[in-house]
């Protein structure tokens, strides 16, 4: 069942929505338990947990290989942490754990045509699986969006939309579009979501059935964390994590409405006033599951971080040299990680992940102009 945390209306799971009438976003209730006895164990992808995913049986899902990206140790600035490669799936970012699981549900409903908007990476990705399933799909972007990520959608088959303004524009936009074709929103979705907890799963797994103590993640809307929390509570309740681990979310102090109402101890999120990022797959000023994920980071006895420009672009270089090619929204975990590590935040043996959730290669364009006096090009 979909179940509407604002006014407890009820929807049937075999019913195509995407929101409530009150008009807010929908969660999946989990009558599922984990059971590592489940696990697919010759399946290398999200569909190894298949039996805590919102699927029904006998649904073929729509899948390209997503998930079970590989988990790397580094030393970083100091201190040995690992980074998790999300950014290593099929389309180029984590969001193809949520993509996969929605767009399964979309082609068993029926679905033939739907509209997104995405600052880009939750576009390209419905955009691969909307291609893979055979589904029509708009997507609305901001004028602004890296060229790559542009690309990437055409060349799937999906329409673009450009749309002139703020990242707030490209959403209103799309809700006129969603007045008569499904909107395959990945923030309002609870099916992303529940994808995207495969990430917690995936990391327990490889970490020998345990919990790390921190994990850093970069967090504009909020899928991810609230993913994570999932997944976690999904394994503490099956006994198989002895903690929670503490989510670490990091926000462009240019736009982080999320990190300035924790600090200020709201249950909401705050009007700030919003600047130009480089960080543009975190550049939201109005998450629609706001509420939801400060409760998350809060319960799981972690916190909001806040990284200036600069020291995005600092991790950026950091991380290439280490052979780790990631679009900026992913250097803000990294530069939240330098920060840590300078305050002595990071304990020795502390098992600390980052999470590195798009490819710089989507970015090219993007990074060029930001190391173009640098590059020998």
């Amino acid at each position: 069942m979909f179940v509407c945390p604002r006014c407890g209306k009820r929807y049937p799971a075999q019913e195509p929505h995407w929101r409530c009438t009150c008009g807010s976003y929908l969660n999946w209730e989990r009558p599922a338990r984990f059971d590592r006895d489940s696990i697919v164990l010759s399946d290398y992808s999200i569909w190894r947990y298949r039996h805590v995913l919102p699927l029904a049986p006998g649904v073929e899902p729509v899948s390209l290989g997503e998930g079970w990206t590989p988990l790397v140790p580094v030393d970083w600035h100091g201190c040995k942490i690992f980074f998790k490669l999300d950014y290593l799936c099929p389309s180029g970012s984590f969001k193809d754990r949520g993509t996969a699981v929605l767009v399964s549900q979309l082609k068993a409903w029926g679905i033939e045509k739907v509209v997104e908007d995405s600052s880009g990476n939750a576009g390209a990705s419905l955009a691969t699986y909307a291609a893979r399933a055979g589904i029509d799909c708009t997507i609305y972007v901001p004028a602004t969006a890296s060229r790559g990520k542009l690309v990437q959608i055409a060349l799937a088959g999906a329409r673009l939309v450009r749309v002139p303004g703020s990242r707030e524009d490209t959403t209103r936009a799309v809700l006129k579009a969603a007045e008569t074709t499904f909107y395959a929103s990945h923030n309002f979705s609870p099916l992303f979501v529940e994808g995207v907890k495969t990430l917690a799963l995936e990391l327990a797994e490889q970490l020998g059935w345990e919990a790390p103590e921190r994990i850093i993640i970069p967090v504009g809307n909020g899928s991810l964390a609230l993913g994570l929390a999932a997944g976690f509570r999904l394994l503490k309740d099956a006994g198989l994590v002895n903690r929670m681990p503490r989510l670490i979310a990091v926000q462009s102090a240019a736009c982080a409405p999320l990190a300035a109402a924790f600090a200020a101890g709201r249950d909401e999120p705050v009007a700030v006033a919003k600047e130009q990022t480089i960080a543009e797959g975190i550049a939201s000023m109005s998450p629609p599951r706001g509420r939801d994920v400060l409760s998350a980071v809060r319960a799981s006895g972690g916190s909001f971080i806040a990284v200036a420009e600069e020291e995005i672009i600092t991790a950026l270089a950091e991380l290439a040299a280490c052979g780790l090619y990631v679009e900026p929204t992913s250097a803000a975990a990294a530069a939240a990680l330098t920060k840590l590590a300078a305050e002595g935040d990071i304990r020795p043996g502390e098992r600390v992940v980052a999470v590195l959730t798009g490819s710089g290669l989507k970015a090219t364009d993007k990074l060029l102009e930001l190391f173009a006096d640098k590059l020998p090009l």
